[in-house]
């Protein structure tokens, strides 16, 4: 709930809004801000209209958009045409300055709305060119079905922009013009399918452990290293699809065949050459773990760039997260269980996807109906939709529902490159770079060009940065590795940098009927590789469903993508991409239920191909197995409540882990163990106002930094973390040295080191039992002496965290609570963050008090390196009643509306943060029933 008071009604929300631009006006009238004066008038000129008539060209007949309490909008249209069309008109009603923000962002434009600041961003993002890409799918991929949707869609926008200038449309228009004289240009096709790249780049697998792996060799061992990534806990936590295997007679996958590792002799798609391609070279099958032979191990070349893989790492965190930060935090939960174990005798599915959290929210409710479903018209479904792009992403139609979680397929690999003036070393020869300019215009005046150069593994992303053009001087690399000379270059191969049918699959999605169709458009959804849950109404009890989507590769033998490869021996190569019909899935298996939460999809010793190295490791899903099967055991059977509690479950797993240790822990300080006590009879669950879910996550967040952040290099280390430690050489830490140099961190507090997640749980449970092992070991400070066993580093993190909450929440134990602590802000993600105090002041929100957190169902995610702080969120929830469909219920976690001070701002907000849902309607009389305002658009 929010920290200060309840969720206002309804009057108060319209008072408060009232308020808030009477306040803005006498600040602004006063000088505030940049002096200049704005009126009431200023702040409802972008407000929609949502009642009466308006004409809008291009269509063929009458189209109705009615609008429930909430402003969400469903649309009623007699063409495929007039409903797309229809639904970029409302869109850019509600959220125009989001879309618009969007496109300048997945262009690399950002420069030509904010300035100077933003030229490293667009630098960067020309170089990785997304633009370019969506242009090649619009142009070469896409079906003209497609195409036409998104004519459609983009003329829908133009049309409601046509006659309106910037303070029209949005506020945030109207403080830009303060500074920058900007006006929106037309909506075009390829600005909604440039889109998909950018939620590709957040979802794109292991890159950051690629690079944090190789920056960890500066002060850790290979061993270490391994003790850090451990093994994914098969034996403990189900994957998602088992049984099952690919049948060496078809060459397929089937869910009930006898798994095997051996390689089947199909062909898969060529990945070719150039940008996002490979190099149709290499020799061997399978992935493998071993070293390779170009050096003597991928590591090797790239254990010591740190310099140039931190500044990377770097740049990746000035890219506008927009889903989140990338890595073990990002995922998302879904859940469909058959109509045998339901209440309800159909199918229920449940998903909530787990994204940063922004106002406005990513995304957008919506219905897009067709008053009768015919070959002209062919839509009538429902669910989230991304502003900016036709379709709907996650929901139901008439017949399916289906929803997404993350995959975290290992899709991305850095190559590094020796670079040889204009051209750099490939096997025995010299391929010359693939060069283009670009030139970046500069709100303010001015414009900067650059060159981007490629290779045949892809852009050379070092290039943006300028210690990425720089090696140390003693990198060691293996014998046969090239000289280092001036330095290795970084290239990045990555699937989305290659034209895809992803788009195509959306509306397919929308479209399909059952499970045979459902799979036909999980083949074109290509990035990013999503988990993808399905659910229908067909016969008595209806069917249940998954499948693993992607372009996946499959690299050479020796070639695990752990590690930055060298990019000079053609052996290290993507030979192909696994074939779609040898990916795994899984229909009505006998079990009941599919749980999909970014765990292992299958067993890797039982399927030939290597999806990833980089699991969550299944905390959240073995979870959701654990309640689903307290429920159904003894027959009993699972209703929509029972679903919508599973998803606000808040319970600590990594508790149970530490539990029996904590509370043996011989603490003598009176005070300390006055906290303690706080865990004695604690069950776990982590509610708002719970004073030992506070302690405990402080103690869990100082075993973490005694116990591994404190030996973490500083490029993983959270910025302004400082610590005294011996320096290290071109092989590591001079353990030698009687001389000791101070080293701050310099990564984000949300994307820090050691973060919390399940991995740690991991690396936790493997040692907890070791009371002697090495990692328990902790220096001393000024206050406390060094620890050398398990015990003595927990007595002393308890310690710490005791008098860290008695700084943050007071003396006195009793008003401590987890919500104090655990904080959401919403905050607009331009204005909202970089703009002046009174617009940040204008445009965010909150804070909320939270329960639930890092790795429970209810992924309320902190990072335990930067602090409490609400890191990502579950972005939306839905419980689909399959058949049923209006006792569906949903939620998001913002509103519909993008205007700040319209009602349906945050409308939603307070019943999210306390796990309640709204009702759904969906079929015409429901919706009849639920609308508050509707609005005619005629031709």
């Amino acid at each position: 709930m929010p920290a200060n008071t309840a969720p206002p009604s309804r009057k108060k929300k319209g008072r408060r809004a009232r308020l808030f631009v009477i306040v803005l006006v006498l600040a602004l009238v006063a000088g505030i801000g940049y002096g200049s004066y704005w009126g009431v008038s200023t702040v409802r000129a972008s407000f929609p209209q949502t009642t009466g008539t308006i004409q809008l060209k291009g269509l063929a007949g009458a189209v109705d958009v009615r609008r429930d309490s909430y402003g969400v909008p469903q649309i009623y249209a007699d063409s495929d045409q007039d409903l797309f069309r229809a639904q970029g008109f409302v869109q850019a009603q509600d959220r125009f300055w989001e879309m618009d923000v969007r496109r300048h962002m997945t262009a690399g434009r950002l420069s030509e709305m904010f300035g100077q600041g933003q030229v490293k961003t667009d630098s960067f993002l020309r170089t990785l060119g997304w633009r370019r890409v969506a242009q090649q799918e619009y142009d070469t991929k896409l079906s003209a079905e497609t195409k036409a949707n998104l004519q459609a869609y983009a003329d829908g926008v133009n049309a409601y922009l046509k006659g309106r200038d910037g303070s029209d449309i949005s506020v945030e228009y109207a403080a830009l013009n303060l500074t920058n004289d900007y006006t929106p240009e037309k909506w075009t096709p390829v600005d909604s399918v440039a889109w998909l790249k950018a939620m590709a780049w957040d979802l794109r697998g292991n890159m950051q452990d690629e690079i944090d792996r190789s920056l960890l060799t500066s002060r850790l061992n290979d061993q270490q290293i391994k003790d850090l990534y451990p093994a994914y806990p098969d034996d403990r936590t189900p994957v998602v699809a088992e049984p099952g295997g690919i049948d060496p007679v078809t060459e397929k996958y089937d869910p009930e065949a006898e798994p095997s590792d051996e390689m089947p002799g199909g062909t898969g798609e060529d990945p070719g050459n150039g940008t996002g391609g490979g190099t149709g070279m290499g020799s061997g099958t399978g992935t493998g773990s071993g070293t390779g032979t170009g050096m003597n191990s991928a590591a090797g070349a790239a254990g010591n760039l740190e310099s140039q893989l931190n500044a990377l790492s770097g740049t990746l965190d000035e890219i506008p997260a927009l889903l989140g930060p990338n890595g073990n935090g990002i995922g998302s939960n879904s859940w469909v269980v058959s109509g045998d174990l339901t209440t309800t005798g159909k199918p229920l599915l449940a998903n909530d996807p787990h994204l940063a959290p922004q106002l406005p929210s990513l995304w957008y409710q919506m219905g897009l109906h067709c008053r009768s479903v015919s070959d002209t018209c062919k839509y009538d479904t429902a669910g989230y939709t991304f502003s900016g792009m036709p379709g709907v992403i996650i929901g139901h139609n008439q017949d399916i529902a289906w929803g997404f979680t993350n995959l975290g397929a290992d899709v991305t690999d850095l190559f590094l490159e020796k670079v040889n003036g204009d051209s750099y070393q490939y096997g025995n020869g010299e391929k010359p770079f693939k060069t283009r300019e670009e030139t970046i215009k500069v709100a303010g005046g001015g414009s900067k060009k650059i060159t981007i150069r490629e290779t045949i593994h892809g852009p050379v992303v070092s290039d943006r940065d300028t210690e990425l053009a720089k090696v140390g001087d003693k990198a060691p690399v293996g014998k046969v590795a090239p000289d280092r000379g001036d330095g290795y270059a970084v290239a990045l191969k990555w699937t989305a940098l290659d034209p895809g049918r992803t788009m195509d699959a959306v509306f397919e999605l929308n479209r399909a009927k059952d499970f045979t169709q459902f799979r036909k458009a999980a083949e074109h959804f290509e990035v990013p590789s999503q988990n993808l849950i399905y659910a229908d109404s067909k016969g008595d009890k209806g069917h249940i469903g998954y499948q693993t989507p992607g372009k996946i590769p499959v690299r050479s033998k020796g070639f695990d993508g752990t590690m930055p490869a060298p990019g000079w021996d053609p052996k290290y190569t993507w030979e192909k991409y696994i074939p779609f019909d040898q990916l795994p899935y899984e229909y009505d298996p006998k079990r009941g239920y599919i749980v999909t939460a970014n765990q292992a999809v299958i067993d890797a010793g039982k399927y030939p191909y290597a999806l990833t190295q980089d699991w969550g490791y299944g905390a959240r899903s073995q979870r959701i197995n654990d309640l689903i099967d307290s429920k159904i055991k003894d027959n009993g059977k699972i209703s929509t409540d029972d679903m919508q509690t599973m998803q606000m479950d808040n319970s600590s797993q990594i508790w149970n882990v530490l539990r029996d240790y904590l509370l043996k822990v011989d603490v003598s300080d009176p005070s300390v163990r006055e906290a303690q006590k706080l865990l004695e009879g604690w069950d776990g669950t982590q509610e708002p106002d719970s004073a030992a879910a506070a302690y405990f996550n402080a103690v869990w967040r100082n075993v973490l930094k005694l116990a591994f952040g404190n030996k973490l290099p500083k490029e993983v280390r959270v910025k302004g973390d400082c610590l005294a430690v011996r320096p290290v050489d071109g092989s590591g830490p001079v353990d030698d040295s009687d001389q000791l140099v101070r080293e701050c961190g310099q990564r984000a507090a949300d994307s820090a080191q050691p973060d919390g997640g399940d991995r740690w749980y991991e690396v936790v449970r493997k040692i907890i039992k070791d009371e002697d092992n090495a990692w328990w070991s902790s220096p001393a400070s000024r206050k406390d002496a060094a620890t050398e066993t398990r015990d003595q580093l927990l007595a002393r993190a308890m310690e710490d965290a005791r008098w860290e909450l008695t700084a943050k929440l007071g003396k006195d134990v009793s008003s401590w609570n987890w919500g104090r602590l655990h904080q959401l802000e919403l905050k607009n993600q331009t204005l909202g963050t970089e703009g002046p105090g009174v617009l940040r002041w204008m445009l965010n929100r909150g804070p909320w008090n939270l329960g639930g957190g890092e790795a429970a169902v209810d992924a309320t995610g902190w990072n335990a390196a930067g602090g409490y702080d609400v890191i990502w969120v579950p972005s939306m929830r839905m419980v689909v009643n399959v058949g049923d469909w209006d006792k569906s219920r949903w939620i998001n976690l913002t509103g519909a509306s993008g205007h700040a001070y319209s009602a349906h701002y945050t409308d939603q907000t307070g019943k999210w943060a306390k796990g309640e849902l709204l009702n759904w309607p969906y079929t015409v009389n429901a919706v009849e029933r639920g609308t508050a305002d509707t609005l005619r658009l005629t031709p």
